[in-house]
């Protein structure tokens, strides 16, 4: 067995994710560039998905599904993201269970709001865009973002 086999075979055992992506795990942090560049992605990523698990929690949507998603993503690479994944799957299973003992009538209460919710948010940005125009609402919205960083590439086909 050479030291590639070896190494493999460790960085499979040390391994806290899902036991499918092991290998493709170990052969990503074999080199160190491409072991920084996928804790940098995954950690990305998996804050990101995050995010919009905290913002579904007060907007309409799976929060907690988010949350846990985000938390799965980085506990492929981080120890403590796989110890708060298990809270947060304990949290989801309280939270399933509190809807399944919910009165109907209220839960039927709560999918019409949320229903409502999401229509209005609908309508409203249909309302700004219809109001802005979408092809210059498009355009000012990218200048905006350009605005921020200057890395942001032009539209293709915009003259400056």
């Amino acid at each position: 067995m050479d030291d590639t086999e070896r190494d493999l075979e460790r960085a499979e055992q040390e391994y806290f994710g899902p036991r499918f992506l092991a290998r493709i795990h170990a052969r990503l942090h074999q080199n160190p560039v491409t072991s920084i560049l996928t804790k940098i992605v995954v950690t990305t990523v998996g804050v990101l998905v995050i995010l919009a698990g905290v913002v579904m929690m007060v907007a309409p949507g799976p929060g907690i599904l988010g949350l846990i998603f985000g938390l799965a993503i980085l506990s492929t690479e981080w120890r403590w993201a796989d110890r708060w994944l298990d809270a947060a799957r304990d949290a989801a299973h309280r939270a399933a269970e509190k809807a399944r003992e919910m009165d109907p009538v209220v839960r039927r209460k709560r999918v019409a709001v949320l229903a409502m919710t999401a229509l209005l948010v609908g309508l409203l940005v249909y309302a700004v865009i219809d109001a802005h125009g979408w092809p210059h609402f498009a355009v000012e919205g990218w200048d905006w973002v350009q605005g921020l960083s200057g890395v942001v590439p032009e539209l293709p086909g915009m003259p400056r």
